[in-house]
């Protein structure tokens, strides 16, 4: 007994427990340079760094290991000439790639499916594009900064001096779920309350902005609290929202009423709120592009609120229609077109703002429908493509950032193309593709 227990021993102190396995490597190439992504699973802790004479770079993974079958994948460009990797001090995997010249990267982390936990990216940058980049000659073409941008390089690098606007990462979706707290809002025969099922549809439309490029949600509640109705402006505007949408859930002494309706601020709602704006200046809101009433005089204040008036209201409408015609997709439409009235949450006067009463907690049907999980998914996504309809008609093509896309197994360029509704032969084109044949762990850059 006591050589059994030993021997036990001997093997768990002698066995190596690593905190991560590289699994895979990938190599891409394009005009801007190579991109290595490794897939990882575990724990990852790297050292990432350069050498000179020759010129290499190493990255190390401490308390790591590699799969015995990791297989180097073919390279031929203009950066590397060689790749090896072997177990550094026994406990840190080192890889080093001997490159051609001095060259400068920058590093990202992905999280992927349940597989590979982590796809660990190392972007390396052509030597020629750098020098363009440096030279601070001002005829450097517009599209040289833009090809800089993509190549995504730490910002130490300096950029031509020039005077841009600023520009905004992420489209902002305030998404403000009605009542909440003390406010239950109103209570179907089954006794679901309104707070509830609107709460849960938010965070589920909530997951769907997120996971679009360029969007963020911002949920004015995400859990069961109370917030007065101008204190939801507020928090839209202290968050820079580009959109307000206002979810509910309808009811009526009737319960035979049914559908969901859509509204924007009426004229008479948005009349009366620039009256009180104007009356209080030195407590109004801020509008659009930070512009304060405050400092202005009645006339110039009165111009400036109107025009952000008319472009929120007219923003508001757009979306609002848009929003109309998926509900009618997956449900029966109360009123067959956006309605408009005085609700206090849509009377920022610088946000496209609408309310949704999803259906009514009165009726039965509808109770039930409310707290369905499928349902609620179905009105969310309804919700989302309406949202996304009208910043792609509208508003998106100014401000979406660079895209890129991790190829990930079972991907093709059509299915990718699809996914972000973008041209296959652009796709093609902006990557310099030969061929429809993509590898897992490609990076493409997307129109």
């Amino acid at each position: 007994m006591p050589y059994i227990l030993l021997s036990l021993l001997l093997t768990i102190t002698t066995s190596k427990i690593w905190s991560a396995t590289v699994e895979g490597m990938q190599l891409s190439h394009s005009n801007h340079g190579t991109c290595i992504v490794f897939n990882i699973v575990g724990n990852i802790k790297y050292d990432v760094f350069t050498l000179i004479a020759p010129d290499r770079l190493v990255i190390d993974f401490d308390n790591s290991q590699h799969t015995t079958n990791l297989a180097i994948p073919k390279f031929k460009n203009a950066l590397i000439n060689d790749i090896r990797y072997s177990m550094w001090k026994k406990t840190t995997l080192r890889f080093v790639f001997e490159l051609n010249n001095t060259i400068k990267y920058n590093i990202e982390e992905l999280s992927t499916d349940q597989k590979y936990q982590h796809n660990l990216i190392i972007n390396l940058l052509h030597k020629k594009k750098l020098d363009i980049v440096n030279d601070n000659n001002k005829h450097t073409s517009t599209k040289t900064q833009i090809e800089y941008r993509i190549a995504k390089l730490p910002r130490t690098i300096p950029m031509i001096k020039t005077k841009k606007p600023k520009i905004r990462s992420n489209i902002i979706i305030a998404i403000d779920a009605g009542h909440g707290g003390l406010d239950s809002g109103a209570l179907g025969k089954g006794g679901t309350k309104e707070k509830d099922v609107v709460l849960s549809i938010a965070k589920r439309l909530a997951q769907l902005v997120n996971n679009e490029i360029g969007m963020k949600a911002f949920l004015i509640r995400d859990k069961d609290e109370f917030i007065t109705l101008r204190q939801r402006i507020k928090r839209a505007h202290e968050n820079s929202s580009d959109m307000f949408i206002s979810i509910h859930a309808d009811s009526f002494y009737n319960p035979q009423a049914r559908g969901a309706s859509v509204y924007v601020l009426s004229k008479h709602g948005a009349s009366s709120e620039a009256a009180q704006l104007l009356a209080d200046k030195e407590n109004a809101a801020y509008l659009s592009g930070n512009i304060s009433l405050e400092d202005k005089d009645d006339l110039l204040a009165s111009i400036l609120l109107d025009l952000s008036q008319t472009a929120s209201l007219e923003g508001s409408i757009k979306v609002a229609n848009t929003i109309l015609y998926e509900l009618k997709r997956v449900s029966h439409m109360h009123r067959k077109h956006v309605e408009s009235a005085e609700f206090v949450v849509l009377k920022s006067p610088d946000i496209p703002s609408l309310l949704v009463e999803t259906a009514f907690i009165s009726n039965i049907d509808e109770e039930r429908k409310l707290r369905s999980t499928d349902y609620q998914n179905k009105l969310a996504r309804a919700l989302m493509n309406g949202i996304y309809s009208y910043f792609k008609h509208d508003l998106l093509l100014n401000i979406t950032p660079i895209r890129k896309h991790l190829v990930q197994r079972g991907d093709t360029l059509i299915s990718i193309a699809q996914r972000y509704q973008v041209n296959l032969n652009e796709i093609r084109v902006k990557n310099d593709l030969q061929t429809t044949t993509i590898r897992m762990g490609d990076m493409l850059f997307l129109p």
